[in-house]
């Protein structure tokens, strides 16, 4: 069996694109951690650096995408 990929989540207050890719990925049982950008500079500093300006972006075994792209997230995860 595979093992489960590493993802991160990185969000903002108030982000409601935020809050349903969290859900959607608790409603898929895939376990992720959370970074809030606004509270961890570096962060921030990573994904801009990346070409992000917006969250979410999910980081998945290293590679970031789109948070708010859901085929894309979901083409990612094998879902």
């Amino acid at each position: 069996m595979a093992s489960a990929p590493e993802v991160t989540v990185y969000t903002s207050p108030r982000c409601i694109p935020c809050e349903e890719l969290k859900r959607h990925l608790t409603s898929h049982d895939i376990a992720f951690n959370l970074v809030d950008v606004m509270l961890d500079e570096d962060a921030q500093d990573m994904l801009e650096g990346a070409g992000f300006h917006d969250t979410p972006v999910i980081a998945i075994d290293g590679d970031l995408l789109d948070g708010a792209d859901v085929e894309q997230v979901n083409a990612r995860l094998g879902l």
